[in-house]
């Protein structure tokens, strides 16, 4: 378990879901997620749904727009990959869609199977016409994440943020 009184960046990404009225947070496990996903679980506004692949996050996306509700995809840079056919969704059918992406590959990475992917991930978006932010210091994450949220619910945009590894720290096998 995450130690909540010690995650201040994570509490500002948290309070700028709140702020955007996110009811549907979608994600495959991930340590980097866990303090929000902690929050989320304990927040009765919020429902985190547990995907088995982390493309079933933008049909979810499209589901829930089309109820009424904001959600946002929390994943890891390793499985942008397995979403890139099923963002052309997105743009087909016009609906926000706004993901939250820890970064492997980068910083102090000690597996080699995340190098491929985390140096292709923001690419990989932005081919496919997703606009792409980048958080590298801890007082970036809220305004970043409130900009991202607003660009998506306000603007019909598709985009995500990508929090770097370096901001997440190494990880400790």
């Amino acid at each position: 378990m995450s130690d909540l009184s010690e995650a201040p960046w994570q509490d500002d990404l948290f309070a700028e879901l709140k702020r955007a009225d996110i009811r549907q947070l979608p994600y495959v496990p991930d340590a980097g997620h866990a303090h929000v996903l902690i929050r989320a679980h304990q927040d009765p506004h919020i429902k985190p749904v547990v995907l088995t692949t982390e493309e079933e996050g933008i049909a979810l996306a499209a589901g829930a727009w089309l109820g009424g509700e904001r959600s946002v995809q929390l994943m890891q840079s390793s499985g942008v990959g397995n979403c890139l056919n099923m963002l052309t969704l997105i743009s087909n059918c016009r609906f926000p869609f706004a993901t939250i992406i820890t970064m492997r590959g980068e910083w102090a990475e000690f597996n080699n199977w995340q190098n491929p992917m985390g140096r292709a991930t923001q690419a990989s978006l932005e081919l496919m016409g997703v606009a792409v932010h980048r958080c590298d210091r801890p007082e970036e994450v809220g305004p970043t994440v409130g900009a991202a949220l607003h660009a998506a619910f306000m603007g019909g945009d598709a985009v995500a943020v990508l929090l770097s590894q370096k901001l997440i720290g190494r990880k400790a096998w």
